[in-house]
């Protein structure tokens, strides 16, 4: 079970200030009240970053009453002011030999298994802090979600809806439900998870152009040939995730819930389809016999049409809930923007692909699924690193979801319970877990005491238990965000 919970290009010095920045809005801006009270998806900007961001000036520092205009805070210009390419290697040879000496003992804790490997990597210039067996291929467990999530940005941009669209069918009176592999999908009154691609808004607009048309009776057919290959994961029946279609409600959860593991749909693509059959029948419009697969005739002009969650919202998704459902569709959607076929196995080549152009080193990696679930999946410390650099950098901001959507330590996700309370890492830590049995990883950024975001991945394998192998993970995570 995946998450039981439930070579790169430098960035030019000059734009360090916006990283520390960056930084500190994503590391310190968040707190428990702020994420609950805010929700934790808006269109691919958290609510509470944007808020904190948007209320900083210029000068910095508090108004604590008495008229007086804010000071600025006396910590700034010496952060500030570090800045150069003197100041930059001098505090980069001082922090690498600081966290060798604090990591190396860490990585060696029995707890975390026979092969431990990582890497620790200055965001704002590229430069290697730390690493050990950097570039040895592992199996991350969901740390690959990463990898999916920055592939589908690449090929789609945070903007890109998923359509799921009502046609006429090819027999006369007949329409046809046409997925297009939304995994925001509900059929739910109320949307579990912020706007997202709507059953019940999709059956009135259906209705109502029906009903314009004259037509009170129709059939019913569904259409989820978008995607091919196997449905069903290598892994089998499984509570992490359902038969992967193109046209599922809920992720197929029979239940209320919206994340973790608890028992699917065997068949989603019908499901959603008699589900859309009785919001039809309660707007009005009678459906005769059961739903049928059948294609859509090509070409042919949507009645109604509902919109997924933008893409950059289901990155974040997926990341904050290590979301299986939604990474396997996006992997299919990278497919598809790709040219290859929406499998496993074309996606496997898509995200490849996708990754290699944002010129990070692949060699040895193998992205057989995109939730991490499956154990053939392959990736390296320095390849997670170099994702998340590239997501942290100015010029690419189509990949900042990759950041936004980590889980914050002690607060979100699968991290509320990890590095909370008085640990260093508390607020600053943002980063993606990994569960296998026997594997357990955690890649991410953290703010050290000297201001700077610093991307970090620990992968290791053959571990005796999961519990003490996440409190070793924790430690070296901790240890990131200590070491000056």
């Amino acid at each position: 079970m995946c998450d039981r919970e439930r070579g790169w290009s430098e960035v030019p010095l000059v734009k360090t200030w916006q990283l520390i920045a960056g930084s500190a809005a994503v590391g310190l801006a968040l707190s428990g009240a702020a994420v609950a009270a805010a929700g934790p998806w808006d269109s691919g900007q958290r609510k509470a970053e944007r808020d904190a961001v948007a209320s900083w000036g210029r000068a910095g520092g508090a108004d604590h009453g008495g008229g007086s205009v804010p000071q600025a805070a006396p910590s700034a210009p010496g952060v500030l002011g570090a800045i150069g390419p003197g100041a930059a290697h001098g505090r980069a040879a001082s922090a690498s030999e600081g966290l060798a000496a604090a990591l190396g003992p860490l990585l060696a804790d029995r707890a975390l298994g026979t092969v431990r490997t990582a890497s620790v990597v200055d965001a704002a210039t590229g430069q290697v802090l730390y690493e050990s067996g950097a570039r040895e291929a592992m199996t991350p467990a969901s740390t690959v979600k990463i990898a999916t999530a920055a592939a589908a940005l690449a090929a789609l941009g945070p903007e890109h809806r998923i359509r799921t669209t009502v046609t006429p069918g090819a027999a006369p009176g007949q329409i046809v439900l046409v997925g297009g592999g939304d995994p925001s999908l509900t059929a739910r009154k109320k949307a579990p998870a912020g706007p997202g691609g709507s059953l019940v808004a999709l059956a009135a607009d259906t209705a109502r152009a029906l009903k314009a048309a004259g037509t009170a009776s129709v059939s019913l057919a569904y259409d989820d040939s978008l995607y091919s290959g196997a449905a069903r994961h290598p892994i089998g029946v499984n509570p992490n995730i359902a038969p992967v279609t193109a046209l599922t409600a809920d992720e197929g959860r029979p239940d209320e819930s919206s994340s973790g593991p608890v028992e699917r749909t065997g068949d989603p693509s019908g499901d959603a389809a008699r589900a859309f059959a009785a919001l039809l029948a309660e707007r009005g419009i009678e459906v005769t016999g059961e739903p049928a697969r059948a294609k859509a005739p090509g070409g042919a002009r949507p009645l109604a049409t509902t919109l997924s969650t933008p893409l950059a919202g289901l990155v974040e998704r997926m990341l904050t809930n290590s979301d299986n459902d939604i990474a396997e569709s996006l992997a299919r959607q990278t497919a598809l923007a790709s040219g290859q076929p929406a499998s496993f196995e074309g996606a496997e080549k898509a995200v490849a692909a996708r990754l290699a152009t944002l010129g990070v080193d692949t060699a040895g990696s193998r992205f057989a699924d995109g939730s991490g679930l499956n154990r053939a999946d392959k990736v390296s410390a320095g390849l997670l690193t170099g994702l998340l650099v590239r997501a942290a950098d100015p010029q690419r901001p189509e990949l900042r979801p990759v950041l936004t959507g980590l889980p914050v330590a002690g607060f979100t996700g699968t991290l509320r319970t990890r590095n909370a309370g008085t640990s260093p890492a508390a607020g600053l830590l943002r980063a993606k877990t990994g569960t296998l049995t026997g594997v357990n990883s955690l890649a991410g950024t953290v703010v050290d005491p000297s201001g700077r975001l610093l991307a970090f991945a620990f992968l290791t394998a053959n571990s005796p238990g999961p519990e003490a192998a996440e409190k070793g993970l924790d430690k070296l995570a901790a240890a990131v965000a200590a070491t000056p």
